[in-house]
């Protein structure tokens, strides 16, 4: 991997790259001033739509706006359509990966993958096997976590199957682009994102076999850090948001409370972890889950999307093996690229990891959010010795990765626009067929240097673009 940063508006030369040339001549155009008048006005519109998310821990208390930057990355249509191959070819082959292990495990039979890195991973769930699934699809709903490398090449940082969350900030970001700059859209073709809804909720219903099924968002309720998305999916796609408490199971049906009685739940886009959902079957002290949920998904009577044990397969010591799995299950060469990765559960890669913890990121392979890892270039001489002792002591519970080399976006700052770390989240939804909007989530490290963009470390979002070559 090339240790240079790639920036994304201008060429090694300082050339503007010719996707950006129209913004650029209206940014060159546009005074500063304008642009702290629009980024206040922003602020103010987010804030009074409470486009907010739950900082856990947090002692100023726990609404926070996620930082929203008015300049946009843009990526070229060409180079999208490559993203977009890339994305849906990862998530076909992590689906037939969890039909796979969960009936005939023909990945772990041949070798490709040790099978105790799989049935003892906590996210392996003994409840599924055996259980087909509706056209065999496990996680519907897929967020791919892209960045940037020194020379404009894609990897794919991690694979997030279980409650992929943000992508309620990308239909915002956009609206916010263009209530605040409808010239900009007037002045160049940008890919539309706003049939997103439609989109995930065609994919809820077509993942079941009925008709037309009774689709509900259920959420583990408002102190959640993702619950102004679990409302606005659920307003969007004009379905109801329901929490664990407004569900129940009977006869191994599941209904919901009205004020005309009961009425039969069909499938359940759920944003609640495994563990949450069915005291009966996972964490007996839940109060956020519905009892019996379980069998009656067992029973073949409710969709939940997604699928519950879809956890193994995005826990980041299976992703080196992602890989893998796409030339075993689809017969094809992978499109994206994965990041270098050491196993410290290896005895030989955990002895390389710890000769260069200063130069490398520890992840843990269940933490998520930018928590529990190492950046080793940023640590101090005390957190590099501490995360030492940790990687010792259990060495199956972490992984690590070169310092990634993230792009760079122009990025409005305090002191004006300067060149911050971005990365990249598309959403993948697979029902009938597999699709993505054109475009994702840009997230931006908006600390100079920083390259963690998670909202929950300070990061921010921006309107992500993908404009007609």
């Amino acid at each position: 991997m090339s240790r240079a940063f790639f920036n994304e508006m201008y060429d090694a030369s300082g050339g503007c790259r010719p996707h950006y040339q129209e913004f650029a001549r209206w940014l060159a155009d546009t005074p500063l001033e304008l642009l702290d008048q629009r980024r206040r006005e922003a602020d103010l519109l987010f804030h009074r739509a409470g486009i907010t998310f739950t900082l856990y821990g947090d002692e100023q208390g726990t609404e926070r706006l996620i930082p929203f930057d008015i300049i946009p990355r843009s990526i070229k249509a060409s180079e999208w359509q490559m993203v977009e191959r890339g994305c849906i070819q990862r998530v076909q082959a992590l689906n037939m990966f969890l039909a796979d292990i969960y009936h005939g495990q023909r990945i772990l039979k041949e070798g490709i993958i040790p099978a105790e890195q799989v049935l003892a991973n906590e996210g392996y769930q003994v409840a599924m096997r055996g259980l087909n699934l509706h056209r065999g699809i496990y996680a519907h709903i897929a967020g791919v976590d892209l960045v940037r490398d020194g020379d404009g090449s894609y990897y794919v940082l991690e694979d997030n199957l279980r409650t992929p969350s943000g992508v309620s900030y990308m239909l915002e970001d956009r609206k916010m682009m263009m209530r605040l700059f409808p010239e900009l859209f007037a002045a160049q073709r940008v890919a539309p994102i706003d049939h997103y809804p439609n989109l995930l909720l065609d994919t809820l219903k077509s993942s079941s076999p009925l008709d037309n099924p009774t689709t509900v968002v259920l959420t583990p309720g408002r102190f959640n850090s993702a619950y102004f998305e679990h409302a606005f999916l659920a307003r969007e796609m004009g379905v109801e948001l329901v929490e664990g408490a407004d569900l129940f199971v009977r006869d191994d049906r599941v209904y919901m409370r009205t004020t005309s009685g009961p009425q039969q739940v069909d499938v359940i886009y759920r944003r609640l972890d495994d563990a949450f959902l069915d005291p009966l079957s996972f964490n007996p002290d839940s109060m956020l889950g519905v009892p019996g949920l379980v069998a009656a998904y067992r029973s073949g009577n409710v969709i939940l999307a997604n699928a519950v044990g879809t956890g193994v397969a995005d826990d980041k010591s299976i992703y080196p093996y992602v890989t893998d799995m796409i030339r075993f299950y689809l017969d094809e060469e992978p499109i994206l690229k994965n990041v270098p990765t050491w196993q410290c559960r290896k005895p030989e890669e955990l002895s390389h990891v710890l000769a260069n913890l200063p130069e490398l990121v520890v992840k843990e392979t269940q933490g998520s959010g930018g928590y529990g890892m190492l950046v080793g270039p940023a640590a101090t001489a005390a957190e590099i010795e501490d995360f030492r002792a940790r990687l010792k002591a259990r060495p199956e519970a972490y992984i690590a990765q070169p310092t990634l080399c993230l792009s760079t976006c122009p990025t409005f700052v305090e002191n004006g626009i300067a060149p911050r770390h971005i990365d990249l989240r598309p959403f993948v939804l697979s029902g009938s067929e597999t699709r993505l909007v054109p475009g994702g989530l840009t997230r931006v490290a908006l600390r100079e240097g920083s390259l963690v963009v998670n909202s929950s470390q300070g990061g921010g979002t921006k309107d992500t673009w993908v404009v007609e070559d």
